[in-house]
């Protein structure tokens, strides 16, 4: 029972709580509730659960605020929750440290696919700690060797498109913000400097899916960043 991974409902809304916990019952997950900011960071200090379900407008503080506060001393998986739609809404909670944001109203096989998704991430850290070899799908990359590959043949990267390759990889199933790439890449940059990323990761793109048309590996999230898609397998072991 101990192994069944632990979640952190934190919502306001009783029925949309009741909801989410219905769900994660019948999943097989462990879960523990939050009505508000205080109690969420009560919970996830004391239990240090897997996960956080992180609505945004709770009635004592902004889920911003709890993202913040969270990441000074954990680095456990966080998705929003949250029926503000707007791109600003979205990139601020990213920025701030979010995993992932799902918009309300949601439907809870998305909601169980993004959980999966985070679980996944968060095994794949667990189990390969500083590995020198990255593997998805018929993606590899050796960090030490500087180079990456697709079905073992290497492709041909520039400097720029093999560091932001790297960082998606690291990042696998995160939706990283375009201001978060443009720091972790560049340093400084200016908001036109969001054009130059985007040709960049066209062409990183063109080159990952030359090799592999039917598997995308980046996902585009407009107006937001882009996300390293999980590959379960190799495309030549599919049936």
């Amino acid at each position: 029972m101990g192994n069944r991974p632990l979640i952190l409902v934190v919502e306001d809304d009783a029925a949309v709580r009741n909801l989410m916990a219905v769900t994660l019952d019948t999943q097989g997950y462990r879960y523990r509730l939050a009505a508000n900011g205080a109690e969420a960071l009560i919970e996830a200090s004391t239990h240090q659960p897997d996960v956080m379900l992180l609505d945004l407008g709770l009635p004592d503080m902004e889920g911003v605020d709890i993202i913040k506060k969270a990441r000074t001393w954990t680095a456990m998986p966080i998705i929003v929750i949250s029926a503000r739609s707007e791109d600003a809404d979205k990139v601020e909670a990213l920025d701030a440290g979010a995993d992932d944001y799902l918009t309300k109203p949601f439907s809870v096989d998305e909601l169980l696919a993004r959980l999966r998704v985070a679980l996944r991430r968060l095994n794949a850290e667990g189990a390969s700690g500083q590995s020198a070899i990255y593997e998805n799908g018929s993606l590899s990359i050796d960090y030490a060797a500087g180079c990456a590959c697709l079905h073992g043949e290497e492709i041909h990267l520039t400097p720029i498109e093999y560091r932001l390759l790297c960082l998606l990889a690291k990042n696998t199933g995160k939706v990283l913000t375009h201001n978060y790439i443009l720091k972790e890449i560049w340093g400084s940059y200016t908001a036109s400097d969001v054009g130059s990323l985007r040709v960049f990761m066209a062409t990183l793109r063109k080159k990952l899916q030359s090799g592999d048309a039917a598997q995308p590996y980046i996902q585009t999230h407009i107006g937001i960043g882009y996300r390293m898609l999980r590959q379960d397998r190799p495309m030549e072991d599919a049936p």
